[in-house]
């Protein structure tokens, strides 16, 4: 896994340099979307070899990039409407610089996109040709962009210096109605919540984490921010309105004395008035909109905090809907069982005993393990039995120093069972069909003169592999019992093609026979 950082193709010579950080990387999106390492190694030559300065779509830097912007995009829709509303001009050049700084990476960003890649949803391959940017990018985001872009910074900064640095009244509170206009203006670059959007959307794409995971992540962070910003902006209307009207005298400010307030405390009545309308518990005070303007802006929270809502119940009933499907699955299938149970009016002990065995046997998740090994790839099958059986084979002496294809063969074979404390495995004198390796549990191996205890890693039942006869003895489950089965069947038919094997096995057989140490 260590091949997953970094660039696919490595540029060890003058002509790369740079140029790795805008080749796709290897990760597992990239690998999702090409199928392999040497596809993206492809990719990357296709890149090189097309001469073209483009920023491909899986690049580290356009991760990078993407992080970035999508910090100060919501850091600009968090410090815009406060700016406006209760800041009152004096932002203070910290503020006038981020402004300046914020601006020019979305100018910069404006330029960028006619150099970014593009991923088409209906296709593998990336599109790295200017043109057919171009054309894409002019076609969908280009105006909003150009829009969220436009430098309002740039404006208030040399406007608040000349506003400072003159000493004309006259000149002075024209300078003022400029600025406030300018600062209402400012408002357009509210529409970067798009990108903001568009940013959350990218970050899935390129993120080099477990998919789902992640794709779940974005959407509840995601979620939860619009929620914010929403309620934030809100907030801070609920004290813009009064103040554009200069606080007309039965207005809310007036009213709780909040003229001469700090930011912190008009911000949080207005937070307070925001979320008492929008979740409809009050007016946001005691008294009831006392003008049009007022109503409006009730009628507004209120509607707003309906969609709110709305969005947030479709996206969690979404998300909640597909949340492990194994274990709803299971639930599913345990409901159905419940009623065939009642129906055939089983005893509620055995009732009791049958949900018990459902959930030994899948643990309140339910999956198909027929189906999964049916649809993996024999190798892949070989490596899963290897991993939870060759354990339990290699204990066994009649599987032991055997030729690694045989044992392959037989794990093939295997069969996993569960068995509950008190079940029978086998009876004694039963024809015997199976021989058992225990995983996990413990059994009792009884006869009319002998009793024995079988724990994780033991084995019963070999004699019947090559003779199928009659088991000598019971096995009893003492506690939960997880095993694996092998058949006479699945043995004889494994054995076939290892004759010298099946002549070894018969002698150890033999032996045991004679010792009484089978079942």
């Amino acid at each position: 896994m260590e091949k997953l950082k970094g660039p696919a193709v490595g540029c060890t010579t003058a002509t790369c340099g740079w140029r790795a950080l805008l080749l796709p990387q290897l990760n597992r999106q990239s690998l999702y979307v090409y199928g392999s390492e040497v596809a993206v190694e492809k990719e990357c030559i296709r890149q090189l070899q097309s001469g073209v300065l483009v920023i491909h779509p899986f690049s580290p830097i356009r991760s990078y990039y993407i992080m970035c912007m999508m910090a100060i995009t919501f850091l600009n829709l968090i410090g815009i409407p406060m700016e406006i509303a209760f800041l009152d001009g004096d932002t203070g050049l910290g503020w006038e610089g981020f402004n300046v700084f914020s601006d020019t990476l979305f100018l910069m960003d404006v330029a960028l996109n006619f150099r970014m890649g593009i991923i088409p949803e209906d296709s593998e391959v990336a599109i790295l040709d200017i043109k057919q940017i171009r054309v894409s990018y002019l076609r969908t985001w280009f105006i909003p962009d150009v829009i969220a872009a436009f430098p309002i910074g740039y404006i208030l900064f040399f406007a608040d210096l000349q506003y400072h640095s003159d000493d004309n009244p006259s000149k002075t509170n024209k300078m003022m109605r400029i600025l406030m206009f300018v600062r209402i203006l400012s408002l357009i670059r509210l529409v970067r919540v798009s990108r903001l959007v568009r940013f959350f959307n990218e970050v899935e794409k390129v993120s080099n984490a477990n998919l789902e995971v992640v794709r779940l992540f974005f959407r509840i962070l995601s979620l939860f921010m619009m929620i914010f910003l929403l309620c934030h902006w809100n907030g801070c209307i609920q004290y813009f309105v009064p103040m554009l009207e200069e606080f007309p005298t039965d207005c809310w400010v007036r009213k709780e004395n909040l003229m001469n307030a700090t930011v912190s405390v008009k911000y949080s009545w207005g937070i307070f008035r925001a979320l008492s309308q929008m979740i409809a518990l009050s007016y946001g005070s005691m008294d009831a909109p006392t003008n049009y303007v007022e109503l409006w802006i009730v009628m507004v929270s209120m509607v707003s905090g309906c969609l709110m809502y709305t969005v947030l119940v479709a996206n969690a009933t979404a998300m909640i809907a597909n949340m492990d499907p194994a274990a709803k699955e299971y639930k599913s299938k345990m409901s159905r069982l419940e009623h065939y149970m009642a129906f055939m009016k089983l005893p509620p002990e055995l009732q009791l005993r049958i949900n018990n065995y459902y959930q030994a046997r899948y643990g309140g998740k339910w999956f198909d393990e027929k189906d999964v090994m049916d649809t993996v790839s024999s190798a892949l099958k070989e490596q899963i039995l290897t991993v939870m059986c060759s354990r339990l084979l290699k204990k066994m002496p009649m599987f032991q120093d055997r030729d690694v294809n045989f044992i392959n063969a037989m794990l093939l074979k295997l069969e996993y069972e569960v068995f509950q404390e008190g079940d029978t495995i086998v009876h004694q004198y039963a024809p015997g069909d199976r021989m058992f390796f225990i995983d996990h549990g413990q059994v009792l191996m009884e006869t009319e003169s002998m009793q024995r205890e079988l724990c994780d890693g033991d084995y019963f039942g070999e004699t019947c592999m090559l003779t199928k006869g009659k088991h000598l003895a019971t096995v009893r489950a003492l506690t939960d019992c997880q095993c694996f089965s092998l058949s006479w069947g699945g043995f004889q038919e494994t054995l076939e093609g290892f004759p010298d094997v099946k002549k070894d096995l018969e002698k150890m057989i033999q032996l045991n026979w004679d010792n009484g140490l089978s079942v």
